[in-house]
């Protein structure tokens, strides 16, 4: 892969400071006394907090006597009003911090709600690219309980508007977490099909940055290792779930594309699969497997050296370069299969009559014009119609 001396005129920032460590979130309270923080406001959802996952927090937070409460009315996917609703509930008492526990549906909530309460309106006030005015100066900790969305290191919030069938993304560094504590001890009793669900959106994350015409050096480098981790520990942790080094390494993999992607952006697959959830609330895990491989047979073409050296992080050695995108894209809709997840969107009882809307509605996205090459509405019609 040759890389050509303008690539190396970038920039890369990363607000979020990051703590990894198995066993790292038993020290929250401690982390937070040293932030002067009194009282927190904790943003999960019911399923995690019927886990158990919240247990070791909360009594991190009880033995250096912060005070909490804990909000759960967050759904998969929130909604504009579930951010908006949010904000005035913690607008009720003088939080000075915001804690985040779970996947990304919690973190996405709590970056939102941050960002309201400081600014005021709704959250659908600053969809788009840098339209939040002021940065919040309360600070929000993310501590993820999967290993998929990379949410805890991100500028980006996703949210459902319901109304128009349409997920809104708002983007800006002042959407950032102020520190993502990353303990991949919490992810133990992650269930298969949702550590099968985050994990391929994970690998999702780490190609398509790889793809996106946005990339640069530093981006490259996090994706090709997130691809790689990710890779090499995704069926591990799927099929053994108390695999202490493959959920490490899930993590891990996961954190690194997100770090990548937060300056590299993303493409054709999370542009297609925000139209296919907004139309048909597919899960987004659930949509990007089934939608990953068919994208990267079709941006091979555009980026065969990207694509040659996706083969050989995977394992596969494609000697032929018009073979790459069918062996790499088989590769990836193996994995998909291996894990358990469904392979077809006729599984998940997305209608066929939908498929037209769903291309259409694709191009709303931020996402598409990082993709290295620009579909008409037609092919991503075709592109769904192969994978139905």
């Amino acid at each position: 892969m040759t890389v050509q001396a303008i690539d190396f005129e970038f920039s890369f920032h990363l607000p979020t400071l990051i703590e990894f460590g198995y066993g790292k979130a038993s020290r929250l309270g401690e982390r937070l006394l040293q932030l002067g923080v009194n009282r927190v406001f904790l943003v999960t959802d019911k399923g995690v907090e019927s886990a158990g996952l919240l247990n070791e927090l909360t009594g991190s937070l009880q033995s250096q006597g912060i005070q909490f409460d804990i909000y759960t009315d967050v759904e998969p996917d929130p909604s504009l009003e579930t951010i908006d609703r949010g904000a005035e509930v913690f607008k009720t008492k003088p939080y000075d911090c915001i804690v985040a526990v779970g996947g990304g549906s919690p973190i996405d909530a709590a970056k939102g709600i941050r960002v309201v309460a400081s600014n005021g309106g709704s959250i659908g006030d600053y969809a788009g690219v840098n339209r939040i005015p002021v940065a919040p100066a309360i600070p929000l900790i993310a501590v993820p309980t999967t290993s998929g969305t990379g949410s805890e290191v991100t500028m980006f919030g996703v949210y459902s508007d319901w109304h128009n069938n349409v997920k809104v993304t708002v983007t800006s560094q002042h959407m950032a977490p102020t520190i993502a504590l990353v303990d991949p001890k919490l992810t133990m009793s992650l269930p298969a099909k949702m550590t099968a669900a985050s994990g391929i959106d994970a690998l999702a994350h780490g190609i398509e940055t790889f793809f996106s015409v946005r990339s640069r050096p530093a981006s490259d480098a996090l994706a090709m290792e997130a691809i790689a981790t990710v890779h090499a520990n995704l069926r591990r942790a799927v099929h053994d779930g108390s695999d202490i080094e493959a959920r490490i390494g899930m993590s891990h993999g996961s954190l690194l594309a997100g770090m990548a992607f937060n300056n590299g952006f993303l493409g054709l697959t999370h542009a297609i699969g925000s139209a296919l959830s907004g139309h048909c609330h597919v899960p987004h895990g659930i949509a990007i497997g089934l939608l990953l491989p068919q994208v990267v047979a079709f941006n091979t073409p555009a980026r065969p050296d990207k694509a040659a050296k996706i083969a050989e992080l995977l394992g596969i050695e494609a000697n032929q370069i018009e073979n790459r995108a069918e062996e790499v894209a088989a590769s990836i809709a193996q994995l998909v299969k291996d894990i358990g997840l469904p392979t077809r969107l006729r599984e998940v009882d997305v209608p066929e009559e939908k498929l037209p809307d769903i291309a259409k509605d694709s191009f709303k996205s931020g996402m598409m014009k990082f993709n290295p090459r620009q579909p008409a509405q037609q092919e991503v019609l075709e592109l769904l119609r192969r994978a139905f």
